[in-house]
């Protein structure tokens, strides 16, 4: 079985139901789908009964969080890479997990895009992803986790730290990708339909608060400050200057339009 689907869910019946519609719509049928609910009281037991046939597995009982139910998930996971749809967020056509098996990408980490949309003005846009991944990549943002699989075995010694409320799956990126050094690859492939508000919009100061403390846990001041300065240029500029520095041509490039510019603004 190459994928396991896992969906977390507390008291968010409609968008429960427009998960489930988008997993069981996927032409390609190479998974198992777990759904775990925390004891929800607005009828979202009721709908999982209706779709049990459509389910490997599913719970509907009290929990510590998002984190504990995607720990709950993983326990219960056999795939080959695990996928977090949470409710609400749902696959952007029933096409995606063919695309991405066609796709034949076999990192620890594979990595979509999100797409965001407005329903108010019709408009929306998807997420725009780094030439590469590095410690960069954490300090202010992340990676778009639902559309993000994740090798079952990164799990078996380091599950989400329940500790946290809404950035355990920051901390899970920085170990795995840039202490530990696992594989992982960017596809240009829009994973998901993103809803609009989730938790960490609805309590995004706890949000900023946990995220910072995760990195200081694996950079010193320092460092953070010299990273935040690259943060002073938008994320379109920031990552088309680290393409740019990838290159020797293109870091002597770089070096003499720098050093024009502290002749003109010194002068």
């Amino acid at each position: 079985m190459r994928y396991s689907i896992i969906t977390v869910n507390y008291n968010n019946v409609e968008g429960l139901c427009r998960t489930i519609e988008s997993v069981t719509s996927q032409t390609c049928r190479d998974f198992e789908f777990i759904v775990i609910d925390g004891g929800s009281t607005d009828g979202s037991a009721e709908v999982l009964k209706a779709y049990d046939k459509d389910i490997d597995y599913w719970v509907s009982e009290p929990d510590g969080g998002i984190y504990q139910a995607m720990n709950k998930g993983i326990a219960q996971a056999h795939g080959e890479y695990l996928n977090f749809m949470n409710s609400g967020d749902s696959f952007y056509d029933g096409q995606v997990l063919e695309r991405l098996t066609a796709s034949r990408l076999s990192a620890d980490i594979i990595v979509g895009r999100d797409y965001h949309f407005d329903e108010a003005t019709g408009q929306g846009f998807a997420t725009l992803l780094p030439p590469r991944v590095t410690m960069l990549t954490f300090i202010h943002h992340s990676l778009p986790h639902q559309s993000s699989f994740f090798r079952r075995t990164l799990f078996a010694d380091s599950p989400y730290d329940e500790s946290l409320r809404l950035v355990a799956d920051v901390k899970l990126y920085i170990q795995k990708i840039c202490v530990e050094q696992r594989t992982v690859q960017l596809a240009d492939i829009i994973v998901c339909r993103r809803e609009k508000d989730g938790a960490s919009v609805a309590h995004n100061d706890t949000r900023l608060s946990e995220h910072s403390r995760v990195v200081g846990e694996y950079l010193p001041k320092g460092a953070i400050e010299d990273y935040e300065t690259l943060y002073l240029l938008d994320k379109s500029t920031m990552y088309k200057l680290m393409t740019l520095l990838h290159h020797s041509k293109g870091r002597r490039w770089l070096a003499y339009c720098i050093r024009i510019i502290h002749r003109l603004c010194c002068s």
